[in-house]
């Protein structure tokens, strides 16, 4: 196993632990939590499928979950700003 493979699987546990938490209510999706998880998350397996076998249909869903999430926290930082 390489260390992109690895990491590809660290972002796989972020991001399915980030839903499952969400889908049970332990987690609020839109807290900054939540939503640095899911960027990081498919950070990660971009770097993987960018840098070992890639999957363009895979690799346009991890960069839109990417920027969905990093929108998230830049609406919760802006968020905060205003107050």
């Amino acid at each position: 196993m390489t260390l992109a493979d690895a990491g590809g699987l660290v972002g796989v546990v972020l991001i399915l632990g980030a839903y499952a938490g969400a889908a049970m209510g332990r987690l609020d999706a839109n807290r900054p939590i939540s939503l640095a998880c899911n960027f990081v998350g498919a950070s990660l397996i971009l770097w993987s499928l960018l840098t070992q076998d890639f999957n363009l249909s895979a690799t346009l869903v991890e960069a839109a979950w990417a920027l969905v999430a990093l929108g998230g926290l830049a609406r919760w930082a802006w968020r905060g700003l205003r107050r």
